[in-house]
């Protein structure tokens, strides 16, 4: 996932690197991992691939969030294969029964979802902040300095030493582009409190591993059916629904997307390889 140029990777499966080599991304660009859960189809491709990123020599530090566990897992094959990596790795816990900010910087917040499911299980809110004003370039008077154009993206007027109001900043700039968001609920029962937390979210992952005919199977593997997908995503008033996780049994996928289009039109079939980009 890329936002503002910043790469975060969002579960790691052990077809992670293939894929990643497959689409041209570039791992040393990743700077944070986020794990949901410790089943072994959302971990099992991190040791590998932090593997790989020593043998080629990374250097950058390397966060990794993720619930209790993993940092146990990681250093344990880094200590029987006598083996340290050549950066650093910082280890955060993530709290999978409360929603708390994850991570923080000047472009976007990335925060838990707590969800339901057989082990510890979190999602993840990605919200980008607001943005700067944008410069109304044929508005625009020449001669302004660049600390003056800076303050102007600030949203602040520019005025003179004496005080003075030179150029109101409405009168320069535009209003800022959108600031996009995306929810990724991965393993879960169908858990309607989340609602109110990811509302009015772009994009929304939510697992659909059975169809509705399997509502029990759902109920007994804390996993979600794909109509209550669909119901998460009017709940929350996404304005797309991605939906994967799907069971071995569908090997045709047709009948999956009709069912949750039923319930919600917007809903897309997130398959590996595809890739979605939220517009500004």
């Amino acid at each position: 996932m890329e936002i503002q140029n910043r790469h975060f990777l969002v579960d790691c499966g052990e077809g992670a690197q293939m894929q990643m080599m497959k689409h041209n991304v570039s791992m040393h660009r990743i700077s944070h991992i986020f794990i949901s859960h410790l089943h072994g189809d959302h971990y099992l491709g991190l040791p590998g691939l932090v593997f790989t990123m020593h043998l080629l020599k990374r250097t950058n530090d390397l966060h990794i969030h993720a619930p209790k566990g993993l940092d146990e897992i990681l250093t344990t094959q880094f200590r029987y294969s006598n083996s340290a990596p050549s950066f650093r790795i910082h280890f955060h816990q993530t709290n999978t029964t409360r929603r708390e900010i994850l991570m923080e910087d000047d472009a976007l917040t990335v925060e838990s979802i707590p969800l339901v499911h057989k082990l510890p299980c979190a999602g993840f809110l990605f919200r980008e902040k607001e943005k700067p004003r944008r410069i109304d370039k044929d508005k625009l008077p020449s001669g302004l300095k660049i600390m003056q154009i800076a303050s102007l993206k600030r949203g602040a007027d520019i005025i003179s030493d004496d005080g003075e109001i030179l150029y109101r900043n409405e009168e320069l700039t535009l209003p800022p582009r959108k600031s996009r968001s995306y929810a990724y609920c991965s393993d879960t029962a169908f858990h309607p409190p989340i609602a109110e937390q990811i509302k009015n979210v772009d994009v929304l992952y939510h697992e659909a591993t059975f169809m509705d005919d399997e509502k029990g199977k759902a109920q007994e593997t804390k996993h979600s059916t794909v109509k209550e997908a669909a119901m998460m995503a009017n709940l929350a008033h996404a304005d797309r629904l991605l939906i994967g996780h799907f069971s071995a049994r569908y090997r045709e996928l047709d009948p999956v997307i009709e069912e949750a289009k039923s319930i919600f039109q917007k809903t897309e079939l997130a398959i590996e390889g595809s890739s979605f980009t939220i517009a500004e």
